[in-house]
């Protein structure tokens, strides 16, 4: 992964850093996450789109409650895996992945529509993000469901999420993340179930960063991370508290 810094992604050049989620992560009866209390706090909802999950009742709740509070929403299709949340890894065809992209973010587009919004953006969830970070033809059918719909695509700088949105014209909104860590070449350590993040921590990581200052891996290794946006996910055990910090930093 490259991890320089280059002008042009500067979140100081990009004007304001906006505060993003994971929400809408609930089936039926079962809810997961603190999307009532994030939407207080955030800017951008990445809403699941019933892949890992996400049902229709609850993508229609969670755009309602973002409409409400005037957040935007983005899509947050994942594999088809509820079992295993969309956090691992299946073995997909490009044509697969574009397929299952253009049907997700269709389903939560219909309901974006009732509620008034449009949709602001795509951001692959969990495995999905992690296999087109490091594939070139997967990540070209996920740009070009992008350029289907017209919007920007969330994911992590300088990997093949931001070399082919470059390539092929999409507008590329580099993330930070403050509740997972980083490895020594700058990739995200995933982990299968949410822990608590300090928020002193995450708020620290952020003061760093948005004063040019590099982000440390888990060994000590020094990134430089180009970001737009921030992700705080919703089902961490505290994730309000992180959230709320990151906000304190932002203002």
């Amino acid at each position: 992964m490259q991890t320089n810094v280059t002008p042009d992604t500067s979140p100081r050049a990009q004007g304001r850093v906006l505060l993003n989620s994971d929400m809408g992560e609930g089936l039926g009866l079962h809810e997961f996450g603190n999307d009532e209390e994030l939407m207080r706090i955030i800017d951008v909802a990445n809403v699941a789109c019933g892949f890992h999950a996400g049902d229709p009742d609850v993508m229609n709740r969670t755009v309602a409650l973002a409409a409400d509070h005037g957040v935007a929403v983005g899509a947050h299709p994942g594999l088809p895996d509820v079992v295993g949340f969309g956090r691992r890894r299946m073995v997909l065809t490009p044509d697969e992945v574009e397929s299952i992209i253009l049907y997700q973010t269709g389903a939560l587009t219909a309901f974006l529509g009732k509620h008034g919004l449009k949709l602001n953006h795509i951001k692959p969830h969990g495995a999905l993000y992690g296999m087109l970070a490091g594939d070139e033809e997967l990540m070209q059918a996920a740009a070009g469901a992008a350029l289907q719909f017209g919007v920007p695509f969330f994911g992590l700088a300088g990997t093949v999420h931001e070399e082919v949105c470059r390539a092929m014209g999409v507008d590329f909104v580099p993330e930070l993340y403050v509740d997972l860590n980083y490895g020594p070449a700058g990739e995200l350590l995933i982990q299968r179930r949410p822990v608590a993040t300090d928020p002193d921590a995450a708020a620290e990581r952020v003061r760093r960063a948005l004063a040019g200052k590099p982000v440390l891996a888990v060994d000590g290794t020094e990134l430089d991370i180009p970001f737009r946006s921030i992700c705080v996910h919703s089902d961490a055990p505290n994730s309000t508290a992180v959230a709320s910090a990151v906000r304190a930093v932002l203002g």
